[in-house]
């Protein structure tokens, strides 16, 4: 069997590959800049294997095709599909209730067949697709936190003076206005004026109670020092 070093096709299998990873280092950065535990690199790394894999399934195996062999290439595509699930799944995490994550999995499994796309030479259909996921983080995700959500979850963090109970209180003052609260993770802290506790908490509205109505009740709790909001995403 001889082997080709630099086939015809050559030239065009290094340009869809290099379009890969243009293409999976542009939704990496985006992570990588938000921070997310999958960066630049996770998504090169998938862009450019599933690019690979496509295009050994359509070029590799050529020399065998003959009269007593049927190449399905597709096959290799649907095994990179099952298995980039394994590395989405890598990046979920779960933490009393609260998921997060899903956004970065999601990404994974985009910049997949982003690579896919791009072995299988439909580069136009990757960029494209690249596009709108930019679109779909930036601009779509600002639109829909703008819309009213009548069981919109808020995620603060409640500084409070430790050893006096407040817990129970902050619990007992946001089910009064219509609040299912879910602790998702406390931190103990020293201050000059003794200890304290930094508890996240999400409260979800079931009742038409503003958000406002909630931090002032929150903040006028005796023993509560601080309250600030933070974003819920999970992404």
């Amino acid at each position: 069997m001889s082997i080709d070093v630099w086939p015809e096709t050559a030239p065009t299998q290094i340009l869809l590959l290099t379009l890969a990873f243009v293409f999976s280092a542009a939704i990496g950065i985006e992570r990588d800049i938000r921070q997310k535990s999958a960066g630049a690199r996770t998504h090169i790394l998938v862009g450019m294997g599933s690019a690979l894999f496509t295009l050994v399934s359509a070029y590799g195996f050529s020399h065998l095709i003959g009269g007593d062999v049927v190449l399905d290439p597709s096959r290799i595509a649907a095994q990179i599909v099952s298995g980039i699930g394994f590395i989405g799944a890598g990046v979920i995490f779960v933490r009393q209730n609260a998921v997060s994550g899903l956004t970065t999995a999601a990404s994974i499994w985009v910049t997949a067949a982003v690579g896919m796309a791009c072995g299988a030479g439909m580069p136009l259909l990757a960029g494209l697709t690249v596009v709108f996921y930019m679109l779909s983080v930036t601009l779509v995700t600002k639109l829909v936190r703008r819309l009213p959500r009548r069981d919109r979850a808020e995620r603060y963090v409640v500084r409070y003076a430790d050893g006096r109970g407040i817990l129970r209180e902050i619990l007992g003052a946001a089910s009064q206005l219509g609040y299912e609260t879910r602790l998702v993770r406390t931190r103990r802290i020293e201050r000059a004026e003794g200890f304290a506790v930094d508890a996240t908490m999400i409260f979800t509205r079931t009742q038409r109670v503003g958000r406002e109505q909630l931090f002032e009740a929150l903040q006028e709790l005796d023993g509560v020092v601080e309250v600030h909001t933070v974003t819920v995403e999970n992404d």
